[in-house]
Parts: structure tokens; C-alpha cells; sequence
């Protein structure tokens, strides 16, 4: 005959704590718990590892945005100044993009609370770039007194002129860029980087071209 009672095993007696289903619960619980904490923490530590006033992203968002400011002003002077068409649709999207990539690149800096400026010298995030400032200016930066002759120029001079300017401003900026994008760990200012340097390569094939038609002038 089967007897009514429950087994002893199926049931603990008064005192012996929780059974193995239990603590198969609590193991669930706490693994919830974990995966909950670690999604939180996914979205709050970006907000800590936002780059610093000395890193290499700070630096370069600060120098390209002061390299960028004088291709914008070179720009707007042969767009206003040149007869030839090829050249003021050039100048106008130059002045247009790079204008656009400063406001990128101050906007960032705001973000991570950082100040437009700095205090660090230029070039100071690249390794051994000592050598590439000359008298305060960076890699293409044109002199003033370039500029002031460029402000003066006309005709075939300006468009001569500019477009000289301009290529090796250029090649400064690439090499720049691609120092950043080796260097940084950021992967918006790796895009912008980027970004820099494909467009400019672009340019500089155009303003062979039209170097060449202008000197043949």
C-alpha cells in the first residue's frame, strides 16, 4: 500500500534554510542584477571618457580649427576676387566645408567642457612635431605677409596666387589629419579626420588643374 505522507526529502524540516530552488532564484536575481548594473554603466562611462585638455583629440580639434580659419579667409578672397568661374566654385566650397568642420570641432570641444583655446603650444599633441611650426605657424599655413599679398592681388596674379596658397595649406592639413586619426582613440574625430583628408586630397588634383590652366593664361 502507498502511504499518504510526503516524503521528508521533499519538503525541509523547520529550520534547514532554503532549498537548492531557492538558491537557484537568488542566482538569477543577482545575475539580473549584474546585467542591469553593467547596462547602466555602459551608458554613464562614455560620459567620464570624454578626452581631457591634453589629449591628442583636444589638440587637434583646437590647431585644425585655427589651420581651418585661415583656408576659410583665403577662400572667401578668391571667391570674391576671381574672374574664373573653376576657381570661385572652389573657393566656395572650401570656405563652406571647412567653415562647416569648425563648427564641428568647437562644438565637440564645448561638449566635453574644454576651452576653445588651450594653453598648450602648437602642434603639442603630435609627437616630435617641434620641427613642423615655423615662426608659430603650422605645417601650410601661409605667412602674413602672404596673405597681405594675396589680399592685394587681381586677375591671374590672385587666382596664381591662391591656389599656390591653397595646395600647400593643403598638404599641411593632411598630414595633420592623419596624424590625428593614427593617434586618436575618438572614433567622431577618427570621421572628421578622415573626412579632412579625402576631401582635400580631392582639392588638390583640382587646383593642379587650374594651376595649370592659370599659369597658361
Amino acid at each position: 500500500m502507498i502511504s499518504d505522507r510526503t516524503s521528508p526529502a521533499a519538503h525541509p524540516a523547520a529550520g534547514e534554510g532554503p532549498t537548492r530552488r531557492h538558491f537557484g532564484y537568488a542566482a538569477v536575481a543577482v545575475l539580473l542584477v549584474g546585467i542591469v548594473l553593467g547596462a547602466a554603466i555602459g551608458l554613464v562611462i562614455p560620459r567620464f571618457q570624454t578626452p581631457g585638455t591634453d589629449s591628442v583629440e583636444a589638440g587637434f580639434l583646437r590647431d585644425m580649427s585655427t589651420h581651418h580659419a585661415q583656408a576659410v579667409e583665403m577662400a572667401m578672397l578668391a571667391h570674391a576676387g576671381s574672374d574664373t568661374p573653376g576657381i570661385v566654385t572652389l573657393a566656395a566650397d572650401i570656405a563652406t566645408t571647412q567653415q562647416a568642420q569648425i563648427g564641428y570641432m568647437q562644438a565637440w570641444l564645448r561638449d566635453w567642457d574644454l576651452d576653445p583655446t588651450g594653453d598648450q603650444p602648437a602642434m603639442a599633441w603630435m609627437p616630435d612635431a617641434a620641427g613642423s611650426v615655423v615662426n608659430g605657424l603650422m605645417p601650410g599655413m601661409a605667412t602674413p605677409e602672404q596673405l597681405a599679398t594675396l589680399r592685394k592681388a587681381t586677375g591671374k596674379e590672385l587666382d596664381v596666387q591662391f591656389l599656390t596658397l591653397m595646395r600647400a595649406h593643403h598638404l599641411g592639413g593632411i598630414h595633420m589629419a592623419q596624424e590625428a586619426e593614427k593617434l586618436s582613440d575618438n572614433k567622431d574625430v577618427d570621421w572628421l579626420a578622415d573626412s579632412m583628408v579625402t576631401a582635400q586630397q580631392g582639392e588638390i588634383q583640382l587646383i593642379d588643374d587650374l594651376l595649370k590652366q592659370a599659369q597658361a593664361g
